[in-house]
């Protein structure tokens, strides 16, 4: 344990001196404000409904600022890792951060770009159209071309500040760890590092650019750009903190009265929806994880514009085979091949009860058969949209992987992200194609490529 103890201090030293005056600086406010809710909590307690763990948790993160808040939002999206009622009570986490004033926003424009503003844009407007915890998006106007387009801008300090942040939140998982041997056989380590890695993504743009191109890509490879686009990014005038793309012009896949405005067939343009999302995760380099309404448009040419590439997830090669079964079971109502899928998906115990496994499948898959979207109808009675409910989506998939905890069946978060995808589609098809048997229809084209083992372009 000594030796432990060595290396435990050199890495901790190691981190403090990466992090500097911020690290310090961020540390003592993340302690002072642990002490505030730690008061505030313990007064709660003499109430009748005291908050629970998981809320207070989620309420300290939200008190701690962005990288908390984004912290808590990763925790939301990985219910193959965190418990469940965490889970769903970081559904809730709040990415409302006050708007950085234009006045900052522009000075950042014009220092990454090394020009001035006007040099760049004939307008820009200083109201953002977005604004969350590490970036905030303005629509403009290029100056050249007098072309429309969104600019997205990491707010200032906010990458000293997460870096700081992550790095107390690893010397504490590792602290823990030493603590607590047992923690090491839950990857506390692991998980907490690859969180890092993966929030510390977010602030490089240069990152949701590539994704971005990786896909567009992929649409021109497999010929789908009559079906589907991306944001064009404008490289010129993008870097690390600042990226300038193309502004795209479109409806709500959930919006059946303005689809119908744009399309002559909304369940065509679902079915188009369909496979080149399903497509991306078979042939891609990465898939969009995160196919919520607003970030899956009808454009005014009736194509799919696909927005907000800075979540995406990759299918390793161990899950990719798994999830070609899954997909072929699912299709059938195979639930015993379904269990045996997602064990080969998973990390399983050595003794799963394949046959009880299934039996609790099938409940799962009934209860998401039985559930309903809201669908507002119009006055008019001829139009309607549908509410689909984020929390209600994470829900389901975070049922689906408790049921595998409960039978010994560890997932990947890759396939967390993937199943929460594949739900928000089962939602708008209810709307948009409530007749279309997804697993089953011959416009799928997706299923053909399963049936014929067509393999990924990456490895992993």
């Amino acid at each position: 344990r000594a030796d432990e103890a060595r290396v435990l201090a050199s890495e901790i030293s190691a981190i403090a001196t990466a992090s500097g005056a911020t690290g310090a600086t961020r540390t003592f406010r993340a302690i002072e404000s642990l002490g505030k809710l730690a008061m505030s909590y313990t007064a709660e307690l003499d109430l009748n409904n005291p908050p629970s763990a998981p809320e207070v948790v989620r309420r300290t993160f939200e008190a701690l600022g962005a990288t908390y808040v984004k912290l808590g939002q990763f925790v939301a999206s990985a219910p193959s890792v965190f418990p469940k009622e965490y889970v769903d009570e970081f559904q809730k986490c709040l990415d409302e951060t006050p708007v950085t004033d234009f006045s900052i926003i522009k000075r950042t424009i014009e220092r990454d770009l090394g020009r001035s503003i006007d040099e760049v844009f004939a307008t820009i407007d200083p109201v953002p159209l977005a604004s969350a915890s590490v970036a905030q998006v303005h629509r403009a106007t290029l100056l050249a071309g007098n072309k429309d387009v969104v600019v997205k801008v990491v707010k200032p300090d906010v990458e000293d500040a997460l870096t700081a942040d992550l790095s107390f939140i690893l010397v504490v998982s590792k602290v823990l760890q030493f603590l607590n041997p047992e923690l090491a056989r839950t990857s506390l380590v692991d998980i907490v590092g690859d969180i890092r890695a993966s929030m510390l993504e977010e602030v490089d743009l240069r990152k949701e650019a590539a994704n971005i191109d990786a896909f567009t890509r992929y649409l021109e490879d497999t010929q789908l750009t009559s079906l589907a686009k991306a944001p064009y990014v404008y490289k010129q005038f993008s870097n690390k903190r600042v990226m300038v793309m193309e502004y795209l012009k479109g409806v709500p896949l959930t919006d059946l009265d303005a689809i119908r405005g744009v399309s002559d067939s909304p369940e065509e343009t679902l079915v188009n929806a369909l496979n080149v999302w399903f497509g991306s995760v078979l042939a891609c380099e990465s898939f969009h994880a995160d196919v919520h309404a607003g970030n899956l448009l009808v454009c005014d040419d009736g194509k799919i514009g696909f927005i907000d590439f800075g979540i995406v997830g990759r299918v390793s090669g161990s899950t990719w085979g798994a999830i070609q079964t899954f997909f072929q079971s699912a299709a059938s109502r195979d639930y015993q091949k379904m269990a045996l899928a997602l064990i080969t998906m998973g990390a399983a115990d050595d003794a799963v009860d394949v046959d009880k496994f299934a039996r609790d499948l099938r409940k799962v898959y009934e209860a998401i058969d039985a559930i309903e979207p809201a669908i507002t109808v119009q006055e008019d009675g001829m139009s309607g949209a549908v509410t689909v409910d984020q929390q209600e989506v994470a829900q389901l998939a975070t049922e689906l992987i408790r049921v595998g905890d409960e039978n010994g069946v560890k997932f990947p978060r890759e396939f967390g992200l993937l199943l929460k995808q594949i739900l928000y589609f089962d939602r708008y098809v209810t709307l948009l194609a409530p007749e279309l048997e997804v697993m089953s229809d011959d416009r799928i084209e997706f299923m053909d490529a399963v049936a014929v083992d067509v393999q990924p372009r990456r490895l992993a």
